[in-house]
């Protein structure tokens, strides 16, 4: 008889953003090319690693205030982090987060927004979508 595995929480390895995270929308003074990216997006980093981006507010120059989270990631542990960043024509490009990453989201022709995310010398890339 094969013994009996004792029951284990499923890992927390996906990314969460807490449920008080939300958008404002922008004032009628922000372009709407910038306007564009106020939201909450989520996609995968080459096809296997879960991250959301909230982008909270958007000022008319296109500073932007954000909450990004992440799930494991090679050999980090799923996080959330707030940060700042500036829209410049189609590409929003984060500071750099507290774990060192560098993330980067051009807005596509389709809406998506195609993301670049670095960090330990490793770059990841995939598509996000608005949630």
């Amino acid at each position: 008889a094969q013994p009996a595995l004792a029951a284990v929480p499923p890992a927390q390895d996906s990314a969460v953003l807490d449920p008080s995270v939300v958008a404002t929308p922008p004032d009628k003074g922000v372009p709407a090319k910038y306007a564009a990216f106020s939201g909450i997006w989520a996609g995968r980093l080459d096809g296997m690693y879960e991250g959301k981006l909230a982008v909270l507010t958007i000022a008319p120059r296109g500073q932007v205030t954000v909450t990004y989270a992440w799930g494991v990631l090679a050999d980090n542990k799923p996080g959330v982090a707030d940060g700042a960043g500036k829209i410049s024509g189609n590409t929003l490009k984060l500071a750099r987060l507290p774990n060192g990453a560098d993330a980067t989201f051009i807005m596509q022709p389709d809406g998506t927004l195609a993301a670049t995310y670095t960090l330990a010398g490793q770059t990841y890339t995939g598509a996000f979508a608005r949630q």
